[in-house]
């Protein structure tokens, strides 16, 4: 049996454990059926034309795993940004962990989706926005037919959060190989405000395979400053599907930070709906063996007088390969937009591959749009130049593809997120900055 046959059969399973009179049934039931019919991506669809499923699909992954494993804090400190007091939503396998998790009702909600989907408090909520967002191509109806648990934060308008929240992901190698799908539903209220840590992360080498879907509502003057940490076991594949809506005047950031794991799918898609939006995309990818990463990006821009931001770097070493398909579509409507796209990549290895689409779609005449890519080795003259100065070749090298990662850290707000990142970025390039990793 292989994967695709055995999510058919898992779901009547899945079924039996939720209640089918809900509004969100048909949802999933209408997604389960065009999951069913398109199966997952190949190759031959133009989307995934340099990345291939075939060897993460492979395994036998227990679809609902059930063997608990206990987790305390001492096995997982290290991965949270503990420096700073956070919102923190912590799933196991899976599953709502209320030991290692710190959330609120008060002013702010943070807490489940599975609370969400069922209690009726949520009701409004739920119907207004869930699934509304997300286009259901193969792997998001495959996340929105199993759509149980993740995590919901409704921000209400006028509010700044206090403190970041940070939302977790740990699979513990409780089974030999293990997918899990959580579903996020973030709805930031007109003049709202918050900063929110992401992250996916496997405690063993078992093999793990994680198809994420998450939506962002931001309304009217809403501001959200999203991070993406992603620097898992090179037994571990995430295919993190991320829909932004935004309304007029507000500002959503996201920054992706792509280092580790087997293959990674970021598909990031932002569709501006209101005047003078303001949508960042930034990224830093540094792999090596044979990883793969593949950055997948969308601005949509249908309102005038908006801008977009698009900055991505990546070094690949060894083997490893890389992708950056990055798409603006300006409608004949959004007139005076202006979109900024650069993708810049360093081949440490001669063996090493980068695939770059940047893509630009205009239909309108009164606009600023531009993109650029480069595909390029270290530069022989500066490196000429550290070497003169006393610095080894080797610690040269590390220190040239630093300053070409930094530039994207420059536009992180949270300085604890910033070190954190910045210490990961020196222990890949093996440069001594004088911290403790």
């Amino acid at each position: 049996m292989d994967l695709k046959e055995k999510l058919v059969s898992s779901y009547v399973a899945f079924e039996d454990g939720v209640n089918i009179n809900s509004d969100i049934h048909e949802i999933r039931s209408k997604a389960f059926q065009n999951f069913e019919k398109v199966g997952f991506p190949t190759k031959k669809m133009e989307a995934w034309k340099y990345t291939s499923l075939n060897s993460i699909l492979k395994e036998d992954y227990s679809i609902f795993p059930d063997k608990e494993k206990a987790v305390s804090l001492a096995d997982v400190k290290k991965f949270f940004i503990h420096d700073i007091d956070t919102y923190k939503v912590i799933f196991i396998d899976g599953k709502y962990s209320s030991f290692l998790s710190e959330t609120t009702h008060d002013a702010i909600d943070v807490c489940l989706m599975s609370s969400a989907l069922t209690k009726s408090k949520y009701k409004a909520i739920i119907e207004n926005y869930f699934n509304k967002a997300a286009k259901q191509d193969n792997l998001t109806s495959l996340n929105t037919a199993f759509a149980k648990e993740g995590a919901y934060i409704h921000i209400p308008k006028n509010t700044e959060v206090e403190k970041p929240i940070q939302i977790i992901n740990f699979t513990t190698g409780s089974e030999s190989s293990t997918m899990v799908q959580p579903r996020n539903l973030i709805v930031v209220e007109q003049n709202a405000h918050v900063q929110i840590i992401e992250r996916h992360q496997s405690l063993t080498e078992n093999a793990v395979l994680t198809n994420s879907v998450t939506e962002i509502f931001a309304d009217r003057h809403a501001t959200v400053d999203y991070y993406k940490v992603q620097n898992d076991q090179i037994t571990a594949s995430l295919i993190d599907n991320t829909f932004i809506e935004q309304q007029s005047e507000s500002t959503v950031s996201v920054h992706t930070f792509s280092f580790g794991g087997n293959i990674t799918r970021n598909n990031l898609n932002f569709f501006q709906k209101g005047e003078h939006v303001n949508s960042i995309l930034k990224g830093v990818t540094i792999i090596e063996g044979k990883q793969h990463v593949d950055h997948h990006t969308l601005v949509h821009h249908i309102e005038p007088n908006c801008e977009s931001h698009q900055d991505y770097k990546g070094i690949y070493d060894e083997r490893s390969t890389g992708v950056f398909n990055g798409k603006v579509i300006v409608e004949k409507e959004a007139q005076k937009t202006n979109a900024y796209q650069q993708n810049n990549n360093v081949l440490v290895s001669d063996k090493s591959t980068i695939n770059a689409k940047p893509q630009l779609e205009i239909f309108a005449d009164d606009v600023k749009c531009s993109h650029g890519c480069t595909i390029g080795q270290l530069d022989d003259q500066a490196l000429f130049y550290m070497q003169q100065r006393g610095i080894p070749k080797k610690e040269a090298r590390a220190l040239l593809m630093y300053a070409f990662a930094n530039t994207v850290l420059e536009s992180v707000k949270i300085p604890e997120v910033k070190e954190r990142i910045t210490r990961i970025i020196a222990s890949k390039l093996n440069v001594n900055i004088g911290f403790d990793i």
